[in-house]
């Protein structure tokens, strides 16, 4: 018996008599190496186990979290849960009956080929080691990283109504980073699958480019140091995957959570302007946009069988041919808005309570290549990797800037521009979008640092996307 099974039946036998309750175990570790400047860093090592119970009582619904696995922490920790469950039963903003019951029964594992463990810390650090010394390949080089993560989290869901959803999710997180000067211009430039992380083991360094994407990166800093600054005006723009990422994130994810929606995150990161009424009928986007909530894809870094209130996971659409369908709330919030959701409730740990969170967010492929993108440009920059982001409140307004750019004139590549950045208006910015990349060009990527909630709650998010053009967009350069 497991640590986890057998902390789970302890609870079982004093469960609390109340309307419903569920019990959510989480057990993670994580690992970091590092080596800088040829030097290793030292390790980064990080374990938590503890217990998350929830309570439905008195037409109420409370949280009780403890570290404290022994049957008097779990009862106490029970009786906190019920206390607050009273207090929401007479001043809460709904009702705590409306928390969804779930009697799902579901496995949930990475698939790993290599375990982390199969392979010594020497190694690993010999690897590091050599992606490093490869980026510094001139003497304008004056910072050079390269590091590997390791991640792994089990999970059991127990509730009253016979629930029980165990998931064992595991990845590894390479990169690269490579800093250049000459004189007042610095640039940096990352790479080696730092921002292309998915779930499973050290076989995901095959495809990660640790090693092989160390000269480019550095080659790319250094010329970032010499190039022109991107120039300023009404132009079209390429957005490569690794920008995408940040757009479809910031300007579709985030503004697409129910509980924002709701207002619940007024305090903290603002609302959204999607309001209620939008679904079903608002043109978020051009006839070409069309993004999906898919948990179930193998590997994507955030793909679970269900999640947190115990809802299995499905594929379905946010947006289809560019018409807002549904937003990105779990059960609760979906009764609590009478609109349609998905299985997203998430919580970072066993120490706070799920909220509607991003999962895998994914931009569905056109039929363009890369090549026919660039070619329907007159005038335009194309644009790699993000480097800064600005939103506002109702996630509508933003500016982003980039690692590098690239200038397309009469539909041809040319040469690199420095400190490239553009701005828009998400309720129309998409609906410029004149070109999507096809499925030979999709990448899968995603963000390991997402933050919302107060008490704050950082989680990983997976976002595949190809390539895509817009029309007529606000370019800037030179930090203008």
């Amino acid at each position: 018996m497991s640590q986890l099974e057998d902390i789970a039946r302890r609870f079982c036998d004093q469960a609390p008599a109340v309307d419903y309750w569920t019990l959510r175990l989480v057990a993670h570790e994580t690992d970091r190496l590092g080596v800088r400047q040829g030097v290793p860093e030292p390790s980064q090592l990080d374990a938590g186990l503890g217990a998350m119970i929830t309570v439905v009582a008195d037409g109420g619904l409370g949280y009780g979290a403890t570290s404290d696995l022994s049957p008097a922490g779990l009862r106490a920790a029970a009786e906190r849960a019920r206390d607050w469950a009273r207090l929401h039963g007479r001043h809460g903003l709904f009702d705590g009956g409306h928390y969804p019951r779930s009697a799902l029964q579901a496995e949930y594992r990475s698939s790993v080929r290599e375990p982390w463990d199969s392979v010594g810390m020497g190694d690993k650090l010999a690897l590091l080691q050599e992606a490093c010394e490869a980026l510094e390949i001139d003497a304008r080089i004056v910072d050079s990283a390269a590091w590997l993560a390791y991640q792994r989290s089990e999970q059991w869901l127990l509730t009253s109504d016979g629930g029980r959803v165990i998931q064992i999710q595991e990845l590894v997180a390479p990169g690269l980073a490579a800093v250049a000067n000459a004189g007042s211009q610095t640039q940096e430039r990352r790479g080696g699958g730092f921002d292309a992380c998915r779930q499973g083991g050290l076989e995901r360094l095959a495809g990660s480019g640790l090693r092989e994407d160390a000269r480019r990166v550095a080659e790319e800093a250094i010329a970032l140091l010499e190039a022109p600054e991107c120039p300023t005006g009404i132009m079209d723009l390429v957005l490569m995957p690794s920008q995408m990422v940040l757009q479809v994130h910031e300007s579709i994810g985030h503004p697409l959570e129910l509980d924002r929606i709701l207002g619940d995150e007024r305090n903290y990161a603002g609302t959204s302007f999607v309001t209620p009424d939008m679904f079903g009928t608002y043109r978020y986007g051009a006839p070409l946009l069309n993004v999906t909530f898919d948990p179930t894809l193998g590997g994507e870094l955030a793909s679970y069988a269900a999640d947190d209130e115990g809802t299995r996971a499905e594929r379905a659409y946010l947006i289809r041919a560019g018409i807002l369908e549904r937003p990105l709330g779990g059960r609760l919030s979906q009764v609590r808005s009478g609109l349609p959701g998905v299985a997203n409730a998430r919580a970072c740990s066993w120490d706070r309570p799920p909220i509607d969170r991003m999962a895998n967010i994914n931009l569905e492929p056109g039929e363009s290549s890369l090549e026919e993108l660039i070619a329907g440009v007159e005038r335009g920059v194309l644009m790699e990797t993000n480097r800064s982001w600005s939103i506002d409140d109702s996630r509508n307004k933003f500016q982003f800037g980039c690692e590098l750019g690239r200038l397309i004139a009469d539909g041809e590549r040319k040469g690199l521009v420095r400190n490239p950045g553009y701005r828009g208006i998400s309720a129309s910015f998409w609906r410029s979008l004149d070109g999507v990349g096809a499925a030979s060009t999709r990448e899968v990527r995603g963000l390991h640092n997402c933050g919302k909630g107060e008490p704050n709650q950082a989680i990983a998010v997976g976002h595949a996307t190809p390539p895509c053009r817009f029309r007529a967009v606000n370019v800037f350069g030179g930090g203008v």
